[in-house]
């Protein structure tokens, strides 16, 4: 049985259990050290948001020196804490190639790092058994866009970096941001091998500081640099960001699939929105996943055994029939669209790209090539404020206007009110949604007020009983197994909790984690630190995610 529907039961609200956001500890009143890595531009992040960024102010460097320009020898630094490139990265993922044609300009599609050209799309409504296919959604239309491995455009993207001379340091979280009255003036690394009381031990590595005079924070989703410097500035948006959690797997299959084919309905309750998706990656492989809103009402609603159940359905299984899955992970992903995008994206020597700025549209599905845009952007900005001696907050403004006037603002704007039409509930938010797809985004008129995920009530709701089968459907044990973590045992736990948590809290966040980090004990929460992944569910509705040491965490391949 799936979680039941609240039924007068009491309700629980995150936000009150949450620990504050450390502020202080990822924003350090320090200049670089003595040792530190001089750069211009600091990256923080290895996404296609950093890379693309890199990729656009290395070529802009390189024609200033051809035309006898003083940056045509710039140092570009990107810090990413998986050991490889694309190894924290997961995405469905369907892609538009706009992006990819804007950076690499002359390119052919052929040549770039897709699996495949959509050839159709099918929707469909579920029940338990059964399916009703419904027409396309003009957003969720694909035509000329591609599928793809994120994982496999990061190890590209990071290619042609490395190739434009840019340095690319993997395996190094950026722990904290060093600030000089207020202003960005570097990063400091996450320590490593430390024991889990926080004492070094073997291959203990210290923090290492990098000097720029620009810091560009591409960390993705909650990103925790990028939380404490928009607090810290009081940079707010009109709506407060919102998520939803997203489970994949990638099935090697015995039969190809000969559509992209998205799900809404069932095994979701009515009150949690959301759907799945299946992707074609190849002749023998499938992209199998389930996304749903972090805002659902039950205490005890578990995604990653959602989609275990999905599995179940005819449609699911006929195009798993045989397969194997080879491999799993989670992430979570921005959904609060025009209006929850910070009003300002730039401070004194900072920026702000991709998933960290809520760049993503949620009913086309798309962030990618949004990502990108806004690195490309900020590359431009960056070097135009660099070439006029100065990276001040004034200076870096110009991104903002390269981002409001762009594809991104402008598509995003059109499905403003989309996704928090929902929080009406399914059926009419699904009325009012269809009606701003027909009125071009004209309607409603208005913006929908939302409040932050961990304010919503849960109602607390029994959970139901599920035993996976190990093969086909799998527990989370094993799940984590194939996301190819490899995080040592005694690795200091990254995860900040209260000091006292209700057992009813304590549920919610067992069933919110898809990797089994959390469980209830005798003597309270239990924290499996060395299963996290890295999906930052709980650092929107439970403990607080920080850095840990380089190359821990998940490592996928081909996600």
């Amino acid at each position: 049985m799936t979680p039941t529907e609240p039924r007068g039961h009491s309700d629980i609200y995150p936000s009150a259990h949450q620990p504050e956001l450390p502020v202080d500890r990822f924003l350090v009143d320090e200049v670089p050290g003595e040792d530190s890595v001089p750069l211009d531009v600091l990256i923080v992040g290895g996404g296609p948001a950093g890379l693309a960024c890199a990729i656009e102010l290395s070529r802009l460097s390189r024609e200033d020196a051809g035309k006898g320009g003083e940056l045509g020898d710039l140092e570009i630094g990107v810090l990413e804490k998986a050991a490889a490139l694309g190894e924290h990265c997961l995405s469905g993922a369907v892609v538009n190639p706009a992006a990819f044609l804007e950076l690499f300009p002359g390119i052919a599609v052929d040549d770039l790092p897709f699996r495949g050209a959509v050839g159709a799309d099918s929707v469909y409504m579920l029940s338990e058994s059964g399916k009703r296919r419904l027409p396309t959604p003009p957003p969720m239309r694909n035509h000329g866009n591609y599928v793809a491995s994120i994982c496999e455009i990061v190890q590209w993207l990071g290619g042609k970096a490395e190739e434009s001379g840019v340095n690319v340091f993997t395996g190094f979280p950026a722990d904290a941001l060093l600030v000089q009255q207020g202003r960005v003036v570097g990063a400091r690394t996450a320590p490593a091998g430390l024991d889990r009381e926080g004492n070094p031990g073997g291959g203990f590595m210290p923090a290492m500081d990098l000097a720029a005079q620009v810091t560009v924070l591409a960390e993705g989703t909650r990103g925790p640099l990028s939380q404490a410097w928009l607090h810290s500035e009081a940079v707010g948006s009109p709506n407060p960001q919102i998520f939803a959690l997203g489970v994949k797997e990638l099935w090697q299959v015995e039969r190809p699939l000969d559509r992209v084919i998205h799900t809404l309905g069932w095994p979701l309750p009515r009150d949690a929105f959301g759907g799945s998706w299946m992707y074609p990656m190849g002749p023998d492989l499938v992209s199998l996943g389930l996304v749903v809103g972090l805002d659902y009402r039950q205490s005890t609603l578990d995604v990653h055994e959602l989609l275990q159940r999905l599995k179940g359905h005819p449609l699911v299984r006929e195009a798993l029939s045989g397969g194997e899955c080879v491999e799993w992970g989670a992430r979570t992903i921005p959904e609060g669209g025009y209006y929850a995008i910070p009003e300002r994206l730039h401070g004194d020597g900072v920026l702000l790209v991709g998933d960290a700025a809520g760049f993503v549209d949620v009913p086309s599905l798309k962030g990618i090539h949004y990502a990108m845009f806004s690195g490309i952007f900020a590359a431009r900005a960056t070097f135009q404020a660099l070439k006029s001696g100065s990276s001040d907050r004034a200076a870096l403004s110009p991104y903002d206007d390269l981002v409001r006037s762009s594809v991104i603002a402008s598509d995003l704007y059109r499905s403003r009110n989309m996704r928090t039409a929902f929080k009406s509930g399914f059926y009419r938010g699904g009325i009012r949604s269809a009606l701003s797809i027909v009125s071009g985004g004209r309607w409603p008129r208005k913006r929908i007020a939302v409040e932050e995920d961990a304010a919503e009530p849960k109602a607390v709701t029994p959970a139901g009983t599920f035993n996976p089968d190990g093969q086909y459907t799998l527990s989370k044990v094993d799940a984590v197994f194939r996301s190819g973590n490899a995080t040592r045992d005694d690795i200091p736990s990254h995860l900040i909790s209260a000091a006292e948590i209700p057992d009813a809290v304590q549920g919610l966040y067992e069933h919110m984690c898809p990797a089994g980090v959390y469980e209830t004990g005798e003597d309270g929460l239990v924290v499996n630190a060395p299963n996290c992944i890295d999906c930052k569910a709980t650092d929107v509705l439970g403990p607080r995610w920080t850095p840990r040491e380089g190359g821990s965490g998940p490592a996928y391949k081909r996600m």
